[in-house]
Formats: C-alpha cells, sequence, structure tokens
C-alpha cells in the first residue's frame, strides 16, 4: 500500500506555476524524488527532468540577461548567470513558489526536513522545469522562467538579492592572492540526514568556513565567509597575514614616507 502523499496533491502544481499540464504523469514525475521513488519501488523519478530542465533554464536565463542588459560585458553576464541558476538562488525561488510542500519525498527525508532542503528544492524547481518544456514547448516554459527570475535579475544588477560567493571568491582570489580556491568537506550524520562542513583554503592558508545540508551550500558558506575577510582585509589566521597583501602594503608605506623625506 503506498504511503500518505505530499501534504498538497501534485495538481496543485498547475495553480502555483500558473501552467496547466497536459501529461499529469510529467508533472507527478517532476515532483518524485529519488527517496520516494526508492520506497514506493517506482521505475524512475525526477532526476531526468532536473537535467533537462536545467539546459532550458540556462539558455533562457542567458537570453533574457544578453537582451535586458545590451551593455554589460561578457564577463559580468556570466556571473549574472551563474548568481540566478545557482542552487542556493533556485531553492530560494522554488521555496517562492510553495514548491515543497508538494514534493513526493520518502520518509527519511520527510522527517530530516528534505521540504525546505536546498539541493531538493533547486533539483524540484528545474526537472519541473524540464516537465514544463516538454509538456507544453520552450514558449511556456520561457515565460514561466521569465515570471520567476527576471526580477530577482534585475535584484542583482542593483546589487541586491544573494550571491554565487564560490565564483567571486575565485575570481577575487586568482587576481589578489593569485591562488585557486581550495575546498575541504567533512560530513557526519546519517545518510538521510547528512551535516556537510566546507573549510576554504587560500595559498594554504584556511579562509572560510560554512555548514549545510549538501556540500554546495556549505562551499557557498565557506566562499561567503572568505570573501568578507578579504573584502575587510582580515587575514585567514590570527597570526599571519597575505603575503601579497602584506607586500601592497609594505609599497604603501613606502609611497607614504616619500613625500616626508623631500620636505626634509
Amino acid at each position: 500500500m503506498a504511503r500518505e502523499r505530499a501534504p498538497e496533491g501534485p495538481k496543485a502544481l498547475d495553480r502555483i506555476l500558473g501552467v496547466r499540464f497536459r501529461d499529469a504523469s510529467l508533472r507527478e514525475l517532476a515532483l518524485t524524488h529519488r527517496s520516494y521513488a526508492f520506497e514506493q519501488e517506482l521505475p524512475a523519478n525526477n532526476e531526468r527532468l532536473e537535467f533537462l530542465g536545467d539546459a532550458v533554464l540556462g539558455i533562457v536565463v542567458t537570453d533574457m540577461a544578453f537582451r535586458e542588459f545590451p551593455e554589460m560585458p561578457e564577463g559580468d553576464l556570466a556571473k549574472l548567470r551563474a548568481a540566478i541558476v545557482n542552487m542556493n538562488a533556485l531553492a530560494d525561488a522554488a521555496r517562492d513558489l510553495g514548491l515543497g510542500r508538494l514534493i513526493l519525498l520518502g520518509r527519511g527525508e520527510e522527517m530530516s526536513g528534505g521540504r525546505d532542503k536546498s539541493s531538493i528544492l533547486a533539483d524540484a524547481l528545474e526537472a519541473v522545469l524540464g516537465a514544463v518544456y516538454l509538456d507544453r514547448g520552450l514558449a511556456s516554459a520561457r515565460k514561466m522562467i521569465e515570471r520567476v527570475f527576471r526580477p530577482r535579475m534585475i535584484a542583482y544588477v542593483r546589487g541586491e538579492g544573494p550571491r554565487d560567493y564560490k565564483t567571486i571568491l575565485q575570481e577575487r582570489a586568482s587576481a589578489e592572492v593569485h591562488s585557486v580556491p581550495d575546498y575541504r568537506i567533512r560530513e557526519r550524520g546519517p545518510d538521510h540526514q547528512k551535516e556537510f562542513t566546507a573549510t576554504v583554503f587560500l595559498a594554504g592558508k584556511e579562509s572560510g568556513s560554512g555548514t549545510g545540508r549538501s556540500k554546495k551550500e556549505a562551499e557557498q558558506q565557506a566562499a561567503r565567509e572568505a570573501y568578507v575577510r578579504l573584502e575587510r582585509a582580515e587575514p585567514a589566521e590570527p597570526a599571519g597575514a597575505w603575503e601579497d597583501r602584506g607586500t601592497q602594503q609594505a609599497g604603501a608605506q613606502a609611497r607614504a614616507a616619500a613625500p616626508r623625506k623631500r620636505g626634509a
């Protein structure tokens, strides 16, 4: 006997999306997490639709950014796209839609708060986009994506909203520390309730750490902490400072001293 489904049935998806599915099986598949499929011995889950939806989202967001901001250079367009389609941004959009209450979850994920887990929400939203694309076509998928993501895109350009700190940190560290961020992951807890801790190192020095229910979430938190430290010009460890930053400070002190010598 199948266990009870999500608090609202899959048909509620039509209402929150403003899209009426022709194929009810596609709608239900988009909401079927692998934990539920495993428990119910179903032949498929939403991962293939997630793969498709990721591609649809990427092309629509890229096209939207290109047309919306005609003066924006390629590098900034890439940052904008990364900020809109990363896991945390997708999860926030899914929360705003109320998607979490519709996802079909297994018992373990249900008990561990899976309905608000960023990785599950982001994957489900991409799966839904893939299902809309298959069921209603690209025009309908584009209309939905524009409605959900265009305000976020504009907010990002204005300096509001969340940031993809992994991308930002990589660019900043490459320019200032001449180092690529190195993320090291620790995990604890049972399979259905994992907690991940990420520590990021720059030039061999610990620079930030973060925790989350997925590796990506933990890495974003660690990257954010490292970025804030760079912004504040704080050393990653109390005992030292960045070698490059120290060189810059020494140069600044020498330049500051030069006028005094000329005036002596």
